[in-house]
């Protein structure tokens, strides 16, 4: 192409005009430009080619021989991109060719068709489901991960209200509360069980966002994701279950080391109940020669009952540590389970020549909690003292006897707190954080798991279990527990001598 100054049909070029434009003929030969057009003419070269559309020979035809202009042609010449329209003059087979610089309206354009295309891949091909809502809940849109989570393609979705879709009973006032939060918050979060619509049960994780209006601020949409968490709550109930499990297992192993001592206990009162049968036998035998004996038969009888009722006691005690089945939370005296757990463990204490004192709370505080759970926490709590005192002995149990103090306590916080302390030799700061660890202990024949378990169950009640060094030498073990009410005053301190 060449460039001419002289031009026939067309109105000569402004100079000043900003867009780039040129004059061609038939043959796309350059009559005329502007300053523009010049301007953007590539550095020593009379030429327009690199400017122009690389088919504009072929456009400048179509024009003259169709008599209509083209429009929208893109060029691009380095990081500038062009847009020509071409606008013929039959009369003198002249055509005007006037661009534009759309290079910010072009990225703009393309930048938005990405950021779509990666929109629609992500909404269309994720597993949760995004929707769009009404004030109301009625839905707007879905994604298609509607099909899997509910049973609904997004078609069927639209117009729905979410009442139509999630039908469980409970499900109004959790809606209701969380419209709620999002006008007051803007944001809010719900879990519900829902019916798939093939009739499964599914456990859905629902997070919503308000859009408001600018100057009302009131809502006009919501935003909502919902994901599919059955795999984890079927999971976390299974944990739950295996952690069941390993308690009873637990109660079981502790139960078979407290094997004599449960022995001892029930042998006293057999064995009394034996002494007093055989005597009052006796009394009966001699009626006739001794018959104010009888009265004496009448006391044995009532010792008899005294005696069966106490095995019958502790036999119900043991049955109940034993049981297995779900946790039952409730109201705790603690008071009265310290003293039950310390019977349990006392003949074990005697044993090794250990006195286990309990200085209670005046008010005897509840805490909420499953009783037997926390009597095998309490069971394992003093046992590991007992076996910490023996060993820091070293001696006959005749020959020194040591303490291990039961205690309970409201501190300023308004938490209750259960303590037990040793006298064994303590542990320095890694060995208190060592010895919560699973599967972590100091004992040839240990386990590791009887603190861990300990503290998971503590943690599950809402408190928590840690350990302290001790003024006596040996450790503090505390169950710390929030939210404190109490009952009656009990018991005073004392020492326990079954």
């Amino acid at each position: 192409m060449s460039n001419t100054s002289s031009t026939k049909g067309f109105v000569p070029l402004l100079p000043q005009d900003p867009s780039p434009s040129l004059i061609v003929d038939a043959q796309a030969q350059v009559l005329s430009a502007n300053p523009a057009a010049q301007s953007l003419r590539p550095a020593n070269t009379a030429q327009y080619t690199e400017l122009l559309p690389v088919n504009t020979p072929a456009l400048i035809k179509s024009a003259l021989n169709q008599n209509r202009a083209i429009e929208q042609v893109e060029s691009r010449m380095g990081s500038i991109i062009l847009l020509w329209c071409f606008i013929p003059d039959a009369d003198t087979q002249q055509v005007l060719i006037r661009g534009r610089d759309a290079t910010t309206d072009i990225l703009t354009q393309e930048e938005a068709t990405r950021s779509s295309r990666l929109y629609r891949l992500i909404t269309e091909n994720t597993t949760d489901l995004i929707s769009r809502h009404a004030p109301d809940g009625r839905f707007i849109d879905a994604t298609p991960a509607s099909w899997r989570l509910l049973g609904y393609w997004p078609e069927e979705l639209r117009g729905q209200l979410l009442e139509d879709i999630f039908t469980e009973h409970q499900t109004d006032a959790l809606f209701a509360d969380t419209r709620q939060k999002l006008r007051d918050d803007g944001y809010a979060t719900m879990t519900l069980e829902i019916t798939h619509k093939n009739g499964g049960r599914r456990w859905l994780e629902i997070a919503s966002r308000a859009i408001r209006e600018t100057y009302t601020g009131a809502v006009v949409e919501v935003i909502s994701v919902s994901r599919d968490i059955t795999a984890r709550i079927e999971s976390e109930e299974q944990n739950r279950l295996l952690a069941d499990e390993l308690a009873h297992t637990a109660r079981l192993a502790t139960l078979g080391e407290l094997a004599s001592s449960i022995a001892h206990e029930m042998n006293q009162p057999l064995a009394s109940i034996v002494n007093f049968a055989s005597a009052s036998q006796r009394f009966l035998k001699n009626r006739e020669q001794h018959p104010e004996q009888l009265s004496k038969v009448d006391d044995g009888l009532q010792k008899i009952i005294h005696h069966a009722n106490r095995a019958s006691e502790v036999i119900k005690r043991l049955r109940a540590f034993l049981r297995k089945g779900k946790k039952s939370m409730g109201p705790v005296a603690l008071n009265t389970v310290i003293s039950d757990v310390s019977r349990l463990c006392q003949w074990e204490a005697d044993k090794h020549g250990v006195k286990i004192l309990r200085q209670l709370a005046d008010e005897n505080p509840v805490v909420t909690a499953d009783p037997i759970l926390l009597e095998q926490v309490l069971i394992n709590l003093i046992r590991n003292g007992i076996e910490a005192n023996v060993e820091a002995c070293g001696k006959p149990a005749e020959a020194r006897s040591s303490r291990i103090l039961v205690s309970t306590r409201v501190n300023a916080h308004n938490e209750t707190l259960i303590v037990v302390t040793d006298e064994g030799h303590g542990l320095d700061d890694e060995g208190i954080r060592q010895m919560f660890q699973p599967f972590y202990t100091s004992k040839p024949k240990g386990l590791g798991l009887g603190l861990s378990m300990s503290r998971s169950i503590i943690e599950g009640f809402g408190g928590f279990l840690d350990a302290v060094p001790a003024q006596t030498g040996g450790l503090s073990l505390i169950c710390r527990f929030p939210n404190t009410q109490t009952t009656n005053p009990t018991h005073k301190p004392e020492s326990f001598d079954a």
